[in-house]
């Protein structure tokens, strides 16, 4: 069964794969842009573009409601940004609950909400979420909360995506092609990881089964090393880039407290996710190295 979806960041990163899931799935699908470029972008790709940001609610509300799924995974990345999120939610989701048919909300946390996780830690664990993400916590009970019997809500909170030529991971392949790889401390910290494609289909995945609720984690589960990515990527290229180690003192002066979220420690599973029937395709960054040089050469073409 086709939806109607509204999208927000439909050309942000978690966004595009989403927008190309839905499509994929026949859905039509609704989405925002803040330039009339990536609107034209957005027209290009098979959705319906709409001129329209965070901060200007009276533009996008009429097209969210008429929607039968909210897929929200817009991120401002200044320091109002949670405060706009505050502000969609708090518009949105009281006007979805009071409409006249049924309609889902999907909202985009982040993984590092639940903090260290030493030991492999599912949607159930306590959260103790690092600065960088505390904000995220309120916002997740707030959808929660927002759930009644005619509104359905989801909080996804994917891994570190990876693939093509945005993101941390690509970050990294850039680094590795000017010849010099940084990491964050020792690089024995794990991350959960989720490929871009796969993140994608699982939002759409939740949108059209009418079980889905509530906190779903997303990544493959290999519990990755930071080191043995950076080591896999440096052995692929013919000249090994150098490997620098960065104390947290000193990534914490240059970066604040976005060093202490690549300082994680963190064993992430999935299990409502996969009880859904998503299966990554990929299982790890470091085993993809050669695909993941090529998607990302060819997406900066």
């Amino acid at each position: 069964m086709a939806f109607r979806v509204f999208l927000t960041g439909g050309t942000g990163y978690v966004g595009s794969a989403v927008l190309e899931a839905a499509l994929r799935g026949g859905h039509q699908v609704t989405a925002i842009a803040r330039e009339p470029e990536k609107v034209e972008r957005l027209t290009a790709r098979g959705a319906t573009g709409l001129l329209a940001g965070l901060d200007t609610p009276a533009r996008y509300l009429d097209a969210a409601l008429a929607a039968d799924v909210v897929i929200h995974t817009a991120i401002e990345y200044s320091p109002r940004g949670p405060q706009l999120d505050r502000e969609l939610l708090d518009r949105l989701l009281p006007a979805l609950g009071a409409a006249d048919s049924a309609k889902t909300f999907v909202y985009t946390s982040g993984i590092w909400v639940i903090g260290p996780a030493p030991e492999p830690a599912d949607e159930s664990v306590p959260l103790a979420p690092v600065q960088q993400s505390a904000w995220r916590v309120p916002h997740e009970q707030i959808v929660r909360d927002a759930t009644t019997m005619s509104l359905r809500t989801i909080v996804v909170r994917p891994g570190i995506v990876y693939g093509r030529a945005r993101g941390i991971v690509s970050d990294m392949l850039k680094d590795a092609l000017n010849g010099l790889l940084r990491i964050v401390g020792p690089g024995t910290n794990h991350w959960p990881c989720v490929y871009d494609r796969d993140l994608g289909e699982l939002y759409v995945r939740l949108a059209e089964n009418p079980e889905a609720s509530g906190i779903f984690h997303a990544n493959d589960e290999a519990d990755e090393r930071v080191a043995d990515i950076v080591d896999a990527m440096a052995s692929h290229l013919s000249q090994r880039p150098d490997v620098r180690h960065i104390p947290i003192e000193e990534a914490r002066a240059k970066m604040g407290p976005y060093a202490d979220a690549l300082a994680l420690d963190q064993k992430v599973r999935s299990p409502r996710a996969r009880a859904m029937g998503w299966t990554p395709t990929l299982r790890s960054v470091s085993g993809n190295v050669a695909r993941l040089f090529e998607e990302f050469r060819n997406a900066r073409e």
